[in-house]
């Protein structure tokens, strides 16, 4: 049966609400991927968007994809070598007996990964570790496990490649660095900052007086020692990559392939523990998405989006740099800001608004998803790996801190943004 053009807008927007309610509820505790892949699924069966276009949606993913592979395996070969162990027993040993001080050295650590290496690899890379820390320390996890999830987001536009977000927002051009940090400096530092004194403020009371120190740092291992090189490697890797204006998926890819079957041959291991210990569920959950947005805009939002921009600009260009801001950092979190980022992106390239309206729209989707755990793949990522250690963090739990966390970030980036870069 042939629905009518405007029941197949009305249906395909229930299904990707539903989809998201899904995401955010998760009926039966069935993983977040399996509800957007059931979305994406419905709209095919149901001929709200065809197969060759639902394709194409997949594909636009394709760079991310190869980017959270490489990232994955990197991780999963540092843990499986110890070197998230080793980590850890330096950290507490350099906080000397204090848990403030392994709060403060934990989020340092969290903003230079996420400057360099992405908030997708703070999410993978530093949790499993600021896990064992905690461990090790004999303090409660989770104050520290939200600084993962947290600085994630809040660092995620100090340069181009903090987040990949901020790469589809921009058409898969990465801007210049130069004309980058005078723009987008200073409201970075803003964010990290309102960031730390929200989380202090919150998981202050919960840190312990006291915590373990002088623990025992086992060597590292060569295979270890490896997967360190290949994780530093693979920053000065993106930070070329990056400055050649060329795509991130693939290069880190390959140094995350090389520095495993390197590490592998080392330890005259199999592949098949360090491929099984993979969370490969977050590859469907992004092609998932893709395609639901897909299927949005082909009930015509987003060319209406544009028209509405080019509207609001034409009437008051700082205003609606406001209101762009705050509303996509709150779509963020209904839709996940990767295929918010595209949808904006799509919309930018019909409305040709001023630059400061497209920095505001970054900094949305960049800060708006610490909201709430749906917000972004780094935090959906960052969730994968607390339950792996046994830990969990409901929506509601995480949409009340969220929302003392996320707003005074977000205010004090977009004036700083709109009114001092």
């Amino acid at each position: 049966m042939t629905l009518a053009p405007h029941e197949a807008h009305i249906a395909t927007w229930a299904i990707a609400a539903l989809t998201a309610a899904g995401i955010i509820v998760r009926p039966f505790k069935w993983p977040e991927a399996v509800w957007a892949v059931i979305g994406a699924l419905l709209l095919i069966a149901l001929g709200l968007l065809p197969i060759d276009q639902s394709l194409q949606a997949v594909g636009k993913g394709g760079d991310v994809y190869l980017f959270l592979i490489g990232m994955m395996l990197l991780s999963e070969t540092a843990r499986r070598e110890g070197l998230f162990d080793w980590v850890a027993a330096m950290a507490v040993n350099h906080s000397r007996s204090s848990p403030q001080r392994l709060f403060l050295l934990i989020y340092g650590v969290g903003v230079m990964v996420t400057t360099f290496m992405s908030n997708d690899a703070t999410a993978v890379v530093l949790t499993p570790a600021v896990y064992a820390a905690a461990r090790k320390a004999k303090v409660e996890a989770l104050p520290y496990l939200f600084i993962c999830a947290f600085i994630a987001n809040a660092a995620s536009f100090v340069l181009p490649i903090s987040n990949p977000a901020n790469i589809v927002l921009y058409g898969d051009h990465t801007p210049a660095l130069g004309p980058w940090l005078a723009r987008f400096a200073l409201p970075s530092v803003l964010s990290i900052a309102a960031t730390y004194f929200a989380l202090r403020y919150t998981e202050g009371r919960r840190l312990a007086a006291t915590c373990e120190s002088d623990v025992e740092v086992t060597p590292l291992s060569t295979g270890a020692r490896t997967a360190l090189a290949g994780l530093a490697l693979t920053a000065v890797v993106l930070l070329v990559v990056s400055a050649l204006d060329l795509q991130l998926g693939l290069p880190t890819t390959v140094m995350g392939v090389l520095t495993t079957v390197i590490v592998l041959v080392i330890a005259r291991e199999s592949p098949w523990e360090t491929v099984k210990g993979v969370s490969w569920a977050v590859l469907p959950l992004v092609a998932g998405l893709f395609v639901l947005v897909e299927g949005l805009a082909a009930t015509g939002v987003i060319a209406e989006l544009a028209r509405q921009l080019v509207a609001r600009v034409e009437r008051s260009p700082d205003a609606t740099a406001w209101i762009s801001g705050a509303l996509i950092a709150l779509v963020s979190n209904l839709v996940n800001n990767l295929p918010a980022g595209l949808v904006a992106s799509s919309t930018v390239a019909l409305a040709h608004p001023p630059q400061h309206v497209i920095d505001a729209l970054l900094i949305g989707v960049d800060l708006g998803p610490n909201l709430s755990v749906t917000g972004s793949l780094a935090t959906i990522l960052w969730l994968t790996a607390i339950r792996r250690e046994g830990e969990n963090v409901g929506f509601w739990r995480f949409l009340k801190l969220g929302a003392i966390v996320m707003p005074p970030a977000l205010v004090l980036a977009l004036v700083a943004r709109l009114f001092f870069s």
